[in-house]
Order: C-alpha cells, then sequence, then structure tokens
C-alpha cells in the first residue's frame, strides 16, 4: 500500500495457476510461500473480495520472443503494435491483438535497454478495402529487398528471401533502440533499408524518437556518460559514431557534413549533461515537451516542436527539475533504482466506477469531461487547464504526478515563461516502482517489486554483476492505489513469473494501452458485420490473410562483438516463427484499457474485469441475487458465455469469455462506442440467457428458502421464474411449508408458456377462501377467470358459507357482514365466470350492488329472473337504515332505477303487475311505499328507457316521440286501473294530488270504497268529487259549505254543475253565513241575479263588506254590460261589412263563354277539393252543348265559373222537367222577360229554391 512513511509487507499463500485468480486478486502458478497463520487468517477474510483486475499470460503467444532461451528487456505497446526488446539485441514487432510477429531483426549485440517508436501513438489501421488497396500498390512500387553485404546472387541452400512489410499507414513508424553496447538503431518498420545505426561509445539506458521523426530524424538518447543527447540527421543505411565529443566543424566534411550530406552523417548536440547517468528519456504525447530522469532528479524540457513565433527561442530550454526525496536511501539508490515515466493519455483512462459496479470496458471521456466528472484537485486542475499534459513518474519508492502546462504569453507576472509544472500528487509506497501509470483519474496501477528481507520499511537494494542474481526475489505485485487518500483500494495481486526469485525492480516493466474512443456517428454509419466481420482493421480478424507472405526482417544468429560496429544494412531477413497465425488471446479483446506486465520470461495483460467476468464471480461466490439483477440488465455476459461454450470446448471448466476472433477493433473500442454484432441466432442466444436467468433465479430461490427468508424467496419467485412448470413447483413447495402468504402476491396473473396448471391457482385461491376472505378478494380481481376452473371454487365458497359461521350479520374486524359480503361477491364473479349469470344476479341482489345487477340485466336480458325476488330487487340501492328511517323522498330515488325496469316490462308483459303486487304486499304488508312508487311509475308512464327516448328525440320526430309518451301513459293507467282499489289506498297515504287524478281519470275503482277511504282521512275535495260523481250534489255542497268553508270552491262547484237547484241551495245556506254572503256578492257575479240575492239576505243581519260587494257585483254588471254594447257594435260592423261585399258580388256580371270560341276541352279546378276536372269551358257541362248566343234554354252560372242549362241542372239534380215551377218553365227569358228589379227578385227567389245545393260538379268532387 502507498504510505507517507513505510509499511509492512504482506506474504499470499497462492495456489492457483497463472490463469486463474485467488480470492484476494492474486495470480498463482501452484507455488506456495510461508506465511504465518495471521495471514492465513486474514487471506480468508479478504477471499470474498472481488478482482478489481483480471489476468492472462501472453507467453505461450509470445513464444518466438523466449526462442533459444533469449529474455525480455525492454518493450513498449502503441496503437496495434508491440516491440520488444531482447537481452540477445533482437528487436520483435508484434501486431496487436493476434500477437503475429510482423516484423523480427537483429539490432545489438546485447540488452535492449530502451524503445521508442515514431509517431507515438502509431496510426490505426485503415478499412480493409483502404488496406488492400495500399498493399496492392506496396508491391507493385516497391522493389524487391536486397539486402547490403550478402552475396549477390542467392545461394541455393538459402530460403528465399520474404516480401516486405506491407506499406500501410499503420505500419509507415520508425522504431528506434537502444542498448548497453553502445548503439542506437532507428530502422522503419516497412523499409529494411531505412536502417541507421549510431555508436555513443558508452551503454545508452534511454532514447526517444521526435513524433515527427519522419521529417526532422532527430531523436534524444542518453546513458551513463551522463550526457541528454540531440541527434538530427543521418544516412540511412549506415553505421556511424557519435560526434558530440568533438565540434561539428572537426567530424563533419565541410558545412555539408553538418546538415547530413558529408561523409560523416549526422549532427549531435548535448542538451544537458554533468547530472549523473540518464535511465529513462519520455517525449510527451504533443510532442512539445521532453522528460528525462539522471541520478540528480527529474527534468522537463521544452522540445523545437510546436513552436509558437514568440516561443522561438524557447526551444531545448529547460523547463523544470524535481529532486528526487530527501532521504538518507536515496543518496546510495537513486543511481541504482530505474526511473519510470508515463505521459497519461487522459482519454483513454478508466472511469471511477469500481466501486460503485462493473462495466464491459472503460467508457473514456474527453479531457474535460473526464476532469469535471471527477471530484479529486487532480481532475479540477486538469479541469482548469484543458492544454495541460499529465505526467507520472515512479523512482524508487516514490511516485510523482505532475501537470505540464504551457507558458503564458501575456503580460504579467508569469509572462514569458517557457511552460511551468505543477507537481499534483507526491505518494510514497512501501515497493519500489517498475511500472506505473494512471488507471482511473482517481487511480494509480502500479507494478510493485517488493524487496526481500524483514523490514520493509526501507526498501533495500543490493545490485550484482552478470546474470548469477540471488534467489530470494519476491513476486511482483500489482497495486491499485487511491491518488487522494493514498491507499490500496484492494489486496495487492501477486503475479507469479517464471523465475521471479531471481528477477530485480529493473528486470519488470509496465506499458499500457489506452483504449481509443470511436465515435458513435462513424461506427454507426458502417453495418454490424462490416465492423466484426470485414472491420476497419481486417489484420485483427484474420492476420494470416495481411500476413501470409512471412514478410520478416531479422538478423543473422551471429551474436558476437563484430555485430555492434556492423552498418544496419547488414542485417537479415527471418522465416515466419511457427504459430504465428494462431488465434486471438481473449483477454485481448475485451474493451479498454490494457495493462502489459512484461518480465524477462513471461508478459502478462490485466484488464478490467468484464460484466461477464463479475457475473461469473457472482456466481462462483453464490452471490446469486447480483447476480440475477446483473443478467437481467445485461443479458450479453450470458451471450459471451454462450458463444465461449459453441465455439470451444475446454479441456477444464471456465467462465471466461473464449471469443475465438476479433478485430483490432474490438481491441481498441470502449463500450461506447462498439457496435455489436450477432454471432450466433440470436435465437438461440435469447434462448441461452433465459435458461441462464432461470438457473441463477433457482439457485436465489434455493438459498433464500434455505435460509428461511421466505417473504424475500416469494418476491424472488416473481422476479425470476416465467414458465409454468417452475412457478408449479414452487407453489407447492411453498403450500407444503405453509407460506402461502409470501408466495401468494406473486404467483402469475397471466397466461405462462407452458401454461401454469389451474389446480395451482385453486390451491390459492381454496385457502384464502378459509383463512383470509379480503386476500381472496383481491386476488379474484387480479387472477382473471381463464386461469383457473371457476367450479372447485364455488364449491368452496358454498361450503364455507354453508358453516353458518359466516353471515349478513356476523362481524369481522368490527364490520358487520364483511366476510360475507366478499364472499357474495367473489361467488357472484366466479358464477359469471361460470356462464351462470343469473345466479350472479341474485348474488348482486343480495349484495343490494345496484349498477353491477343493473348492468347484468341489460347485457343478459334477464329481468325474468328476478320475477321470484321482486323485492329484494326494488331494494338493491336501499340500505336497512334507510329503510327504517329514511324520508319518502329518499326512498324513491334509491328505489327509482328497479321500479322503472319493472314498469317497463309490466308494458312487455314479462313481468306482470300481479306479481309484483302479490310480492310486495307478502313483503311488506301496508302500507307499502314501494308499492305506491310501483302504482305511480305505471300510472305515469315512467319507464326505465324514459332517459334513452329523451336522448333520441333529438334524431327523431318530436310529435312522434310525445304521442308514444302518451301511449304509455295510457297504457299504464290501463294495468293501473286494473287494479284500482289496490292504488286508491296507496295514492289516498302518499299522493292526495295524484288521488284526485285518479278518482276523476279511473272508472274501475268501488264508489263506495273510495267514499269510505276519503271519509276516513277526512279528504273534503275527493269526498265531494265522488259525492257528485253519485248524483248526491246538494251532499256535496253541504261538505263545502260546512267542512271546507270555502264559498270560492262552493261558488265553483256550482257553476260547474249548471243547476239552478244548487245556487238556491247555495244560497239558502249561505244566509246564516254573513262571510258566504259576502263571497257571493264579490264573485258569484252574473251566475245569480243580484236582486235575488239581495232579496234573500235576512234583514237585521250584519255583513262585514257588504257596501263593498254590492259596488262590486254592480259593478260586474257595468262591465258587462259595457262589454255586450261593444260586443253588439262590432258586430253590427261585421254584419254590414258582410253584406257590402256579398251585393258587390251580387252586382257583378257574369261571363257566358260561346262555344264556338273554345272547342277544344280545358281542365278546371274545384275550388274546394282543387282536384283538376275536364271541361270544356263554353258548353254546357250536363249535355256538353256549346252555349249559343240565343240559346232558348235558361243559363244558370256558379261562382266556381261552371254555367248549366236549367234543365240540365235540375236533371243532375235528380229533377225532372216535370219539377220545375210553371213560372219558370213557361218563362219566355227572349221576350217576356221583365228586366226591373221586382221580377228578377221573384225569378231570382224560384232559382234559389231549385238549385239551393250549389253547383252539382263542386258538391260530387267535394264529396
Amino acid at each position: 500500500m502507498a504510505l507517507e512513511a513505510g509499511g509492512s509487507e504482506q506474504e499470499d499463500n497462492n495456489k492457483d495457476g497463472l490463469n486463474t485468480r485467488a480470492g484476494n486478486g492474486k495470480m498463482d502458478n501452484g507455488q506456495e510461500t510461508q506465511g504465518s497463520e495471521g495471514e492465513e487468517e486474514g487471506e480468508e477474510e479478504e477471499e470474498d473480495e472481488e478482482p478489481r483486475l483480471k489476468y492472462a499470460s501472453l507467453t505461450k503467444h509470445l513464444k518466438p520472443v523466449y526462442r533459444n532461451g533469449d529474455m525480455t528487456s525492454a518493450f513498449l505497446v502503441g496503437g496495434d503494435k508491440m516491440v520488444i526488446g531482447t537481452h540477445n539485441g533482437n528487436i520483435h514487432v508484434l501486431s496487436l491483438p493476434s500477437y503475429t510477429s510482423i516484423r523480427v531483426y537483429h539490432a545489438h549485440s546485447t540488452s535492449v535497454s530502451a524503445v521508442s517508436i515514431s509517431p507515438f501513438p502509431p496510426p490505426l489501421p485503415a478499412p480493409r478495402s483502404n488496406a488492400n488497396n495500399r498493399l496492392a500498390s506496396a508491391q507493385k512500387s516497391s522493389p524487391a529487398p536486397s539486402v547490403a553485404g550478402t552475396s549477390k546472387s542467392s545461394t541455393p541452400g538459402r530460403s528465399p528471401q520474404p516480401p516486405p512489410v506491407p506499406n500501410t499507414a499503420s505500419n509507415q513508424i520508425y522504431i528506434a533502440t537502444s542498448s548497453l553496447d553502445g548503439n542506437v538503431c532507428v530502422a522503419s518498420l516497412t523499409d529494411p533499408k531505412d536502417v541507421m545505426l549510431r555508436n555513443f561509445g558508452r551503454p545508452v539506458q534511454g532514447v526517444a524518437l521526435s513524433p515527427d521523426y519522419k521529417n526532422d530524424h532527430s531523436y534524444l538518447s542518453g546513458g551513463l556518460a551522463g550526457n541528454l543527447i540531440l541527434t538530427v540527421g543521418g544516412r540511412s543505411g549506415t553505421s556511424s559514431k557519435s560526434n558530440a565529443g568533438a565540434g561539428a566543424a572537426a567530424t563533419a566534411s565541410g558545412w555539408l557534413g553538418a546538415i547530413g550530406l558529408g561523409s560523416n552523417t549526422g549532427q549531435d548536440t548535448i542538451l544537458h549533461s554533468g547530472e549523473g547517468a540518464i535511465r529513462t528519456i519520455q517525449w510527451s504525447l504533443s510532442g512539445k515537451y521532453v522528460v528525462w530522469v539522471n541520478e540528480k532528479g527529474i527534468k522537463l524540457m521544452r522540445s523545437n516542436l510546436h513552436l509558437e513565433t514568440h516561443e522561438s527561442e524557447s526551444a531545448w530550454k529547460r523547463i523544470n527539475h524535481i529532486d528526487y526525496p530527501d532521504r538518507a536511501v536515496w543518496e546510495e539508490m537513486a543511481a541504482v533504482w530505474k526511473p519510470r515515466a508515463k505521459w497519461i493519455d487522459e482519454t483513454g483512462l478508466e472511469t471511477d466506477d469500481l466501486d460503485t459496479g462493473h462495466v464491459n470496458g472503460p467508457q473514456p471521456k474527453s479531457h474535460s469531461q473526464t476532469s469535471h466528472d471527477s471530484g479529486t484537485p487532480l481532475a479540477k486542475s486538469t479541469a482548469r487547464r484543458k492544454r495541460s499534459e499529465k505526467l507520472v513518474v515512479g523512482w524508487g519508492d516514490t511516485i510523482w504526478i505532475t501537470n505540464v502546462l504551457p507558458g503564458d504569453a501575456s503580460s504579467g507576472k508569469r509572462a514569458g515563461k517557457i511552460a511551468r509544472v505543477e507537481i499534483l500528487k507526491i505518494l510514497r509506497t512501501d515497493c519500489i516502482v517498475s511500472g506505473v501509470s494512471l488507471y482511473t483519474p482517481s487511480l494509480l496501477v502500479v507494478l510493485a517489486y517488493v524487496p526481500p528481507g524483514e523490514s520493509q520499511s526501507s526498501p533495500q537494494y543490493t545490485p550484482t554483476s552478470g546474470r548469477h542474481r540471488r534467489q530470494n526475489a519476491l513476486q511482483p505485485e500489482i497495486r491499485l492505489i487511491d491518488v487522494e487518500t493514498k491507499e490500496e483500494v484492494s489486496v495487492a495481486d501477486t503475479l507469479n513469473v517464471s523465475r521471479y526469485e531471481s528477477l530485480s525492480a529493473t528486470d519488470y516493466h509496465l506499458d499500457v494501452l489506452p483504449a481509443m474512443v470511436i465515435s458513435q456517428r462513424t461506427a454507426s454509419s458502417k453495418g454490424a458485420l462490416e465492423i466484426i466481420g470485414g472491420g476497419i482493421w481486417d489484420v485483427g480478424m484474420y492476420p494470416a490473410r495481411l500476413f501470409s507472405s512471412s514478410a520478416s526482417v531479422r538478423s543473422n544468429d551471429s551474436h558476437s562483438a563484430e555485430s555492434s560496429s556492423r552498418a544496419p544494412s547488414d542485417l537479415h531477413v527471418t522465416s515466419p516463427v511457427p504459430g504465428s497465425d494462431q488465434l486471438v488471446h481473449p483477454s485481448a479483446l475485451t474493451h479498454g484499457m490494457k495493462i502489459f506486465i512484461q518480465s524477462p520470461y513471461d508478459c502478462v495483460l490485466a484488464t478490467k474485469p468484464t460484466l461477464t467476468d463479475h457475473f461469473n464471480w457472482l456466481d462462483t461466490h453464490a452471490m446469486y441475487e447480483q447476480a440475477w439483477n446483473l443478467l437481467d440488465q445485461h443479458p450479453e455476459v450470458a451471450g459471451d458465455n454462450f458463444e465461449a461454450s459453441t465455439e470451444s470446448t475446454p479441456s477444464t471448466p471456465t467462465r471466461a469469455p473464449a471469443k475465438g476472433q476479433g478485430t483490432l477493433l474490438d481491441f481498441f473500442l470502449d463500450d461506447k462506442s462498439q457496435t455489436t454484432a450477432s454471432g450466433p441466432s440470436q435465437r438461440n442466444l435469447d434462448s441461452h440467457v433465459e435458461r441462464e436467468k432461470r438457473r441463477i433465479g433457482e439457485l436465489w430461490i434455493q438459498q433464500l428458502t434455505k435460509h428461511n427468508d421466505w417473504s424475500k424467496a416469494g418476491a424472488t419467485c416473481g422476479k425470476v421464474l416465467t414458465t409454468g412448470d417452475h412457478w408449479e413447483h414452487w407453489v407447492w413447495v411453498f403450500a407444503q411449508a405453509d407460506k402461502f402468504e409470501d408466495i401468494t402476491p406473486y404467483v402469475p396473473s397471466t397466461q405462462l408458456q407452458p401454461p401454469l396448471p389451474s389446480i395451482v391457482y385453486e390451491l390459492v385461491l381454496g385457502y384464502y377462501v378459509s383463512n383470509d376472505r379480503k386476500r381472496l378478494k383481491s386476488l379474484l380481481e387480479r387472477w382473471p377467470t381463464e386461469l383457473f376452473d371457476a367450479g372447485p371454487v364455488i364449491e368452496a365458497i358454498q361450503g364455507r358459507l354453508q358453516v353458518g359461521d359466516i353471515g349478513e350479520n356476523s362481524t369481522e374486524d368490527g364490520h358487520v357482514g364483511r366476510d360475507w359480503r366478499i364472499l357474495m361477491e367473489c361467488l357472484a364473479k366466479l358464477y359469471l365466470a361460470d356462464g351462470r349469470p343469473a345466479q350472479a344476479l341474485r348474488c348482486y341482489i343480495r349484495l343490494q350492488d345496484a349498477d353491477t345487477a343493473m348492468r347484468l340485466i341489460g347485457e343478459y336480458h334477464l329481468v325474468d329472473a328476478v320475477s321470484d325476488d321482486i323485492s329484494d330487487f326494488i331494494l338493491l340501492r336501499v340500505s336497512k337504515e334507510q329503510q327504517r328511517s329514511a324520508p319518502l323522498t329518499e326512498l324513491e330515488n334509491a328505489s327509482r332505477e328497479p321500479i322503472r325496469l319493472l314498469v317497463a316490462e309490466a308494458h312487455h308483459g314479462i313481468v306482470r303487475p300481479e306479481s309484483v303486487i302479490k310480492q310486495l304486499n307478502t313483503r311488506y304488508g301496508s302500507p307499502n311505499p314501494y308499492l305506491f312508487f310501483y302504482f305511480r311509475a305505471l300510472w305515469e308512464g315512467d319507464t326505465a328507457i324514459e332517459g334513452q327516448t329523451k336522448a333520441q328525440a333529438t334524431s327523431k320526430d318530436r310529435k312522434q316521440s310525445l304521442i308514444d309518451e302518451r301511449l304509455v301513459a295510457t297504457e299504464g293507467k290501463a294495468l293501473v286501473s286494473d287494479h284500482a282499489d289496490a292504488a286508491l289506498p296507496l295514492f289516498a297515504e302518499y299522493d292526495r294530488r295524484l288521488l284526485m287524478n285518479f278518482l276523476k281519470t279511473s272508472q274501475t275503482y268501488t264508489l263506495d270504497f273510495a267514499s269510505k277511504i276519503c271519509k276516513q282521512r277526512k279528504y273534503i275535495p275527493e269526498l265531494v268529487y265522488l259525492l257528485s260523481k253519485e248524483g248526491r250534489m246538494t251532499e256535496a255542497l253541504r261538505l263545502i259549505i260546512d267542512e271546507i268553508g270555502d264559498v270560492s270552491q262552493a261558488i265553483a262547484f256550482a257553476k260547474e254543475q249548471g243547476d239552478q237547484s244548487l245556487w238556491d241551495d247555495l244560497l239558502n245556506y249561505s244566509m246564516n253565513k254573513p262571510s258566504f254572503i259576502r263571497g257571493l256578492l264579490e264573485e258569484v257575479g252574473t251566475s245569480i241575479d243580484p236582486v235575488k240575492l239581495v232579496r234573500k239576505i235576512p234583514e237585521g243581519l250584519e255583513i262585514q263588506g257588504l257596501k263593498g260587494g254590492l259596488k262590486r257585483i254592480i259593478r260586474e254588471y257595468e262591465i258587462q254590460h259595457s262589454i255586450s254594447e261593444g260586443v253588439a257594435r262590432v258586430l253590427r260592423g261585421e254584419v254590414a261589412a258582410a253584406m257590402a261585399d256579398k251585393g258587390k258580388g251580387l252586382n257583378k256580371g257574369i261571363k257566358f263563354e260561346i262555344g264556338e270560341t273554345h272547342k277544344d276541352p280545358i281542365t278546371m279546378h274545384n275550388s274546394r277539393t282543387g282536384r283538376p276536372r275536364q271541361v270544356k269551358k263554353g258548353y254546357c257541362p250536363g249535355c256538353e252543348r256549346a252555349f249559343i248566343p240565343e240559346d232558348p234554354e235558361l243559363l244558370i252560372s256558379f261562382p266556381c265559373q261552371h254555367v248549366f242549362h236549367l234543365p240540365c241542372l235540375l236533371s243532375m239534380d235528380g229533377k225532372g222537367t216535370e219539377d220545375i215551377p210553371a213560372s219558370l218553365r213557361n218563362l219566355d227569358w227572349q221576350s217576356e222577360f221583365d228586366r226591373s228589379i221586382g221580377p228578377k227578385v221573384d225569378h231570382a227567389a224560384l232559382l234559389r229554391d231549385q238549385v239551393d245545393q250549389g253547383c252539382p260538379l263542386e258538391n260530387r268532387d267535394g264529396g
């Protein structure tokens, strides 16, 4: 763990192989280490901690690297390349993630101390189509490689030289290596001729190519000489010595040599010296800064790249110096400990979610996003300086985290500064740092070397010469340290590597490959099949396709000292290593950051555990709840296991993903940017996921029931069980344990496939019939009745009701009849489900559930079903409390709906009034308000469809609607009249107004019975009516006078009867009643002779208001006389006007048409009927002869314009000629006709007597 002071070492007992992990996250190969009992107990406590990283050995994939006993001494990963240097001086360039060898060459005679590539990181491969085009163009344009120093003609026994490395964008890189032999080798990956070897005379510990080496051909190097040397220029294919010790003019051939064109190529410049050996040199990712570490501390310098105009003089100027810690051990070990420096790509860090859950890889964010998302000062500082670059240096037992910020060109306190270094954190550890990098914005990943010895408070190390080292070293560890708390977030993971006992801290190396963020837009623009199958980097999936030519380069097998001075052109090519086309390691295909740990004999890959790993760990540790939830949220975790099981069959069970192939896009992508493509059949995958969920779910339920957590087990069943057979099993398990309450809420309420047997539901319902009626009701409301057979449940409820302890008056929890009502409601619902609506209706009637009952009656036409239980039906909405004390209006409103329905059915003849009357009289006796409501509804025609009739009246003829209503009312009155004597006392009891209406309308009641009721109740108006109906007018009038004492009613009664004797009786009865006399004077009007009335008044009788009464009666007579005169005047005027109009009409002449002028028939219309009649104008309708001017017959014309001969007219009226008076028959119209007024009047009178019926045609047509 990271400490401010020293800490104690923890020893581990590791028993698993390299590819397995112990519970505490450590790696082992089966060897055991000694530990105390206390340590063993502590480790048992830590076994339940989930590993933060997972590890995979890559050693078997790198067998060619370790061939012939060679050991790795330096390595670097970047982009899709891994470059490894060995102690034999060999350089291996491999492709990621297939670890296929691209090129192998021998560059040095002894151990390689450092590796650098340019540009860094190298460009990623282009899409497959581009890669193929470039490969084709490279093969066409590139000449066949020639190897200097060899025979021009190939030896017959030598194998043919393979083609060169494809000249793709991702392969266009330069590789620089330094060695203890004093040489720096810079080689192009694609061009074997483009190689430079430079000797510096002393062992070189570090080298760093310029990020723009392709253009400026410069690099930095340093070693035991203590000089930081900038080398610029050089000729390809040459070997040269450093000229840093002498001047440029002395080492170059004139000025051409200074620019690399002379015989002595390249220029070396010492940028810094005099502070001890230089062990590490790193160029920043932007190329602006350079960091190196010597024996005095950490140095930072501004490079010559990306200089602004005002920074032109800042090139190769030192920015800052950081001293090593002021502790005694550092004075001795500073020159021994190898510094490890790493510039951080913050966009490729993992997210800070290690404690909150696992994801299938990192979710890299932009620089600013990462800074804002983290709450640490480290992240906040980064957020404020978006252009800063982060550097992490591990040296000895100390780690520095710094920010390098650009200078400020503005005026002010910091004006003119090249850049400034901000030290964010300094952490002291209890180990020697063999590698370090940021894992997340707040976590460091440290490759820790724990020195052997009892006390670890002060790390000790004693260097030894040669390869013969002590055999007591401990295993290296991977630690995750929180930057803020400086504590380890989990137990360190111990790495078991081969021959670790003989290794030191300098033998281990750590490098990281950050996750690359491919934009969503880019990924989505390509199809999933293209990305996975073809990919933008096809080399990852099909390495053999690209490298089948085996174009790789290696040196000869000579390791003599002469090779150190041999020109780079002497390097030879090698044949491809066996097994280079093997499949990609599964761990390499995980997404997110990849941490590579290198030892001389092994290579280990550490990655963040995927969701699948997290799931498998949960499953292994019986954490089934978390495992199931994870599987539910991320079904792909089961999909990975499914793919592993379908693509390979491992010899030992494992849950690690085993994807057989992958692409570089998979290798670099994070979860945000990856595009998933379906591998196996989606249906099979879905089926596998469901099976896996069921398996985990069953284990989870078993675990809960084993611990008697039945409540949670029931909830878990509702979550994880999806099939009927599984549900059936677990319901029976809960039932046998009598845990119905825990499983019932989660039993499925929908049909499953295969379906859950109905007996399961019936079992649960039967339990609640006996134990919990409230829960029974809720279950029947939630469970569709299609899930079970209603018959057995009905029998259970009926049996429970028959026991007798549950009834309408039973009390449960202070509620009377609660359980009885619940059981009846359930029974009604089950009856409906069982197809027995009539029984259900009876239940709802007993429950007084009017809405449901009325709905059932309407849906199933069940009115006849209530004919045997009319009394309860009417009381649907009337509670017992209302029956006892509610007023009549409230009872009427409550019973209106069922009564209206009964009235409507009475009109239809379904429920006859006799049945209603009988049941209501039997139930309630007399008086019976409900029977009264029924009779009144019948009488008024108030039916159940009244509202519908009114609503439909808008679309029907209003007149027809009114007629229908009248017909219904008339029919209702007839029905009531059939039971008049039964209705009469009810009307008398509850509605006197209706009683009078009934007495006046109906003719079927018994008068004596009606009179008796009215006498008993002293209903005088009704009795008066009945007496008058019997003809007993005098008795009736006497009742009005004596009982009512209302003179107005007496006068009205006398006027209504129109009998003079009644007036006399009224006068006689009123003479001893002054108030009546006054009333008669005021109201009788002209109905009685006022003189007669006054004369009958007894003398001396004091009548209050007599004078006013007399005045009023006189005034009424005056008014009547005035009205009569006015009417007479109006009448006379109207008569005069009518006579005048008649005279005008009589004085008008009548036109007679002559037949010759109108020979064609015309249509004349009947003036009264309007019907047409064919009549020839100018012709007699009787004889059809035309009229002539000297016609001998008398012509008779009518206002309807019909003209007849007099004989023809009389004949049409059934009279003959003999019926014509002689005075008319003998009248000579031509000569003897006197045209004076007298004869005309006489003749007119004679004619009127004959034709008094008018025009016969009009009378006949008018019918």
